[in-house]
């Protein structure tokens, strides 16, 4: 076809079409940023939720868009109108903002750039489409889905590759004069590239994470246009990346397949090439073997689940940098006064085969994270969560807050802090003792060491010797100084030694005052718990202990 042909053809197909590609050239010109600075973008389906997958995602988007001074925008990407759910783009938008990863531009926080939604960019798609089909590089065809079905049957049965190339793509070489005469026939048809390539040439393109890798190039005649005029996914992202002046293609590597088609589409329309950087799929162990998370499977793929069993956005955060840099979490650990912001991640430290889900090590995470906030903070983000999803608990919060905080402050200030919360609602399991009526209500039940304990000794020590005024060392050398006195060695150590000599040893003493006001054999700081409850309290315990146990 000549190229007047053509472009009567262009104007035939896309008679609405008034402006040209310079038009959205000058639309959207190049961004004004320093040199080095990524441009990155998240491009969701509008299906009301952002699972694991897709939250690291975004997270890699966000993380490399900040710390180059760049832009991170989010894009939607409804070109699939069967996945759209209804407020699925604000269900999207809040559950990255309640990951705090707030994207610079969006449909929401709008942008020089816009729109973007994919569906309000069709006119500019098929802006494009009409200057391809000038160019010589588009054509529309009309096979009907019973003939690709027939043909994709013969390709099956012939075992070569599936799809519309070579004599398969029956329309390429239509003449007007043939389009003519199916579109006065009302034929249905989409767009179709007219791919230059020759598989049995050679492409190398340089993937940020992967690094070199080889394809035949693309020579498919694939669906620029669906029949309804929207555009297939590959045509959309290629024209908005181009656009929207994205530097960094950070997605899945189960689009590897594509970069052939991808690149040239950049190729033919005559667009600089962004860099891509393919990520490793998110797996979990099963039964065995190691598969892709799945947001049908597994509770865990689901971004709401973290909220839900009250596990900190920031340690899931925190957990997802380990994902991204294999060096993160050694710098975290190294570093508790520093904040993730202030790491520099790399593609080069970024996983190329797949990424192993480790709940396990994200509870290790979220417990470092705890370890590292007050205990003021502990009690307040623990109220909140409390408020949403156990309301009777927090209830009982604000009842004790002063108590609480000060439980929940033992032994931050030392070298080693305490490390047994990894989620929100494991406050009140590890510090139901703190409450009187959750440790009332458990009536020992937590304590599983098989020991009874006589109490009036016990009594003896609380009412004659303990000192709440004390230090911990004047505390510990008192409780020392009363095994002795009453028949125990004065160390497990000097028990061991002479055994038949002592009752016990004085861990004995403090395990037995331990259980009476805590219900369990493992506590944080003993002498810090006795000095929050107070005397009272503490005698109060005793007494019920001993007629629990009678």
């Amino acid at each position: 076809m000549e190229l007047n042909e053509r472009k009567e053809l262009a104007e035939l197909l896309f008679p609405n079409i008034k402006h040209d590609r310079d038009y959205y050239e000058k639309m959207y010109p190049d961004r004004n940023l320093k040199e080095g600075a990524m441009v990155t973008r998240f491009g969701p389906s509008p299906t009301g939720f952002v699972h694991m997958g897709s939250l690291f995602g975004s997270f890699c988007d966000a993380v490399f868009a900040k710390q180059t001074d760049g832009v991170f925008y989010l894009r939607i990407e409804d070109t699939d109108q069967k996945r759209s759910v209804e407020n699925g783009i604000e269900g999207i938008f809040n559950d990255l903002e309640a990951f705090n990863i707030v994207p610079d531009e969006s449909s929401v926080v709008g942008g020089d750039y816009g729109p973007y939604i994919q569906s309000e960019r069709t006119e500019i798609y098929q802006t494009y489409v009409k200057d391809l089909i000038e160019e010589g590089y588009a054509y529309p065809c009309f096979m009907s889905e019973e003939e690709i079905a027939q043909i994709r049957e013969e390709q099956e049965l012939s075992k070569i590759k599936i799809g519309i190339y070579g004599h398969y793509a029956v329309d390429r070489d239509l003449s007007l004069e043939e389009i003519k005469e199916k579109l006065c026939n009302k034929e249905e048809y989409v767009i179709r590239l007219k791919s230059p390539g020759n598989a049995e040439n050679e492409i190398e393109v340089v993937d940020c994470i992967k690094g070199r890798m080889k394809f035949p190039e693309h020579d498919m005649d694939t669906v620029l246009l669906k029949k309804d005029g929207t555009p297939t996914y590959h045509l959309a992202h290629v024209i908005d990346d181009h656009l929207m002046h994205t530097t960094h293609v950070i997605r899945g590597d189960e689009w590897v397949a594509s970069l052939p088609l991808h690149i040239q589409l950049f190729k033919i329309l005559g667009f600089k090439i962004p860099k891509y950087a393919h990520t490793a799929p998110i797996t979990k162990k099963d039964e065995g073997g190691i598969r892709k998370l799945s947001k049908r499977k597994d509770a865990e793929a689901k971004v709401s689940y973290y909220e839900e069993v009250g596990i900190p956005i920031e340690a899931v955060k925190l957990y997802l940098a380990t994902i991204l840099n294999s060096n993160f979490e050694e710098w975290y650990l190294n570093n508790s006064d520093k904040s993730i912001e202030e790491f520099t991640f790399t593609f080069d430290k970024m996983a190329i085969g797949g990424t192993l889900f480790d709940l396990d090590k994200l509870n290790n995470i979220s417990k470092t994270y705890f370890s590292r906030k007050s205990g003021e903070e502990v009690y307040n983000e623990t109220l909140e969560y409390a408020k949403k999803f156990d309301k009777d608990y927090a209830l009982l919060l604000e009842k004790y807050e002063d108590d609480m905080i000060k439980f929940l402050s033992i032994e931050k200030d030392s070298d080693r802090p305490r490390k047994d919360i990894s989620k929100y609602s494991d406050v009140k399991e590890e510090f139901s003792y703190a409450i009187d009526e959750l440790f009332y209500k458990e009536n020992y039940a937590k304590y599983d060491g098989g020991k009874q304990f006589s109490t009036s000794l016990i009594k003896k020590y609380v009412e004659d010797v303990l000192n709440l005024e004390a230090t911990n060392e004047e505390w510990f050398n008192d409780i020392k100084e009363f095994a002795v006195e009453n028949g125990y060695a004065a160390s497990p150590k000097e028990y061991k030694k002479n055994p038949e000599n002592y009752i016990g040893h004085v861990g004995d003493i403090c395990e037995a005052l331990r259980v009476m006001i805590t219900g369990r054999d493992k506590s944080p700081d003993l002498f810090s718990i006795v000095k929050i409850l107070g005397k009272s309290r503490v005698l109060e315990r005793i007494n019920r202990y001993e007629n629990l146990t009678r």
